[in-house]
C-alpha cells in the first residue's frame, strides 16, 4: 500500500509504503529509505510498534541528526579527518561532525528522496550519489531492497556500484525498543563478538581491536545492556557472503525478540544516550551492521573498496519472534 507522507520545501512528494507478512507490518519512507514502523506480536498476541520514529514528515525534517530508521551512505559511520587517500589522489569530504565525516557527510542518503518500485513482498529503492558528492569519488548506483520472508523476517539487501574507485559503507540506523516505549536500558544483547575497536572522545578507532574479555563490552553471554555504548563491535565470523545470525536482544517484559543476521563483518551498538528531544536517553538501541569506522584509513581493517566492474553487496535480515 502506497499513500502520500508529506511534501518537501521543493514541492517534491514523499510516499509511504506499508507491508505486511506473517503478522509484521512494517512501514518505509521514500525519504531517506526510512523504516517508520515496525509492528510485532508480544508474548501475549498484543501487537505494538518497536522502533523510534514520527508520526509525520516534519518531525524526521525537524530533527535529523538521530537518523531515526534510515538508510546511511555513502559511507556509514565515521572518516577521521574528513579525508582519505585512494591510489595516491587525497579526497577531502564534508565534515559534519568535529572535524570528521559521519554517516555520509551533509546531505547523506538519510535525506535524499528515493525511487522506490514495488517488488514481491517487499520495496527496492534506488538512488545515484554522482561524482563529487560530499567529496566522494565516482558515480555510484545503489539499491536497497527491503522484503518480508515467509516468517515475517526483514531483509535488507544493499548493492552498489561505481564508475570510479570509491568507499562505500551502506546501513540502517534503525532505533529498537522491543517494549514499544520507555527506556530500552533494561534489554539484554548478546552478540557474537570477542574484539571491539576502542576509540577516543571523537569516536575515531584508536590502535587495533582488543579482547572483550573482563570488560564492559563482552555480550558474548546476554546480558542488559544499560547505557553508555557507541561503539563498533567486531564480529567472530568476519565478512561472509551469506547473512548469518551474530546478535539478539531481548525484552523481559514484553517477552519480545529480534536476532540479526547479517553479511557485514561490524556492528556499531548505540545505545542513544544522546538522542535529544522529543525522546529521552536510551529509549531506542541502535545494532548498525556495517564495515568498521574510519576504514578508507586503516588498511589492516576489512577493505571498503568498490572499484569500476564490482559489485557492492551486503544483506541483514532482523528476525522476530517471542519467549
Amino acid at each position: 500500500m502506497n499513500e502520500l507522507f508529506g511534501t518537501l520545501s521543493d514541492g517534491t512528494p514523499v510516499h509511504r509504503w506499508t507491508l505486511e507478512r506473517a503478522g509484521v507490518r512494517v512501514r518505509i519512507l521514500s525519504y531517506g529509505g526510512i523504516v517508520q514502523d515496525v509492528e510485532v506480536p508480544d508474548r501475549d498476541g498484543r501487537t505494538g510498534n518497536v522502533v523510534l520514529g514520527f508520526t509525520g514528515l516534519d518531525g524526521y525534517l525537524a530533527h535529523p541528526e538521530p537518523f531515526l530508521g534510515a538508510l546511511i551512505g555513502r559511507y556509514a559511520n565515521r572518516i577521521a579527518g574528513a579525508r582519505f587517500t585512494l591510489d595516491g589522489v587525497e579526497h577531502t569530504l564534508a565534515p559534519n561532525d568535529g572535524p570528521n565525516s559521519l554517516h555520509g557527510g551533509e546531505r547523506g542518503f538519510d535525506k535524499r528522496v528515493w525511487d522506490v518500485t514495488e517488488v514481491e513482498h517487499g520495496l527496492r529503492l534506488s538512488l545515484v550519489s554522482e561524482d563529487g558528492e560530499e567529496g566522494f569519488p565516482g558515480r555510484v548506483e545503489v539499491t536497497v531492497t527491503y522484503t518480508l520472508d515467509e516468517r515475517g523476517a526483514l531483509h535488507m539487501a544493499y548493492e552498489a556500484v561505481t564508475d570510479a574507485a570509491t568507499h562505500v559503507n551502506l546501513t540502517n540506523h534503525t532505533y529498537w525498543n522491543l517494549a514499544g516505549s520507555g527506556s530500552a536500558s533494561g534489554h539484554e544483547l548478546r552478540l557474537a563478538a570477542s574484539r571491539w575497536t576502542p576509540s577516543g572522545p571523537d569516536l575515531i578507532p584508536a590502535g587495533e581491536p582488543a579482547d572483550v574479555s573482563g570488560t564492559r563490552y563482552d555480550f558474548r553471554e546476554a546480558r542488559k545492556t544499560g547505557s553508555g555504548y557507541d561503539d563498533n563491535f567486531v564480529l567472530d565470523k568476519g565478512v561472509t557472503p551469506a547473512a548469518e545470525e551474530v546478535a539478539e536482544l531481548y525484552d523481559p517484559a514484553s517477552g519480545r525478540v529480534l536476532t540479526v543476521a547479517t553479511t557485514e563483518p561490524g556492528m556499531q551498538v548505540y545505545t542513544a544516550d544522546h538522542i535529544g528531544e522529543p525522546f529521552e536517553p536510551g529509549a531506542g538501541i541502535a545494532l548498525e551492521t556495517q564495515h568498521f569506522p574510519d576504514s578508507p584509513n586503516r588498511p589492516e581493517f576489512p577493505g571498503t573498496v568498490l572499484r569500476p566492474g564490482e559489485v557492492f553487496r551486503s544483506e541483514t535480515v532482523y528476525g522476530f519472534s517471542t519467549r
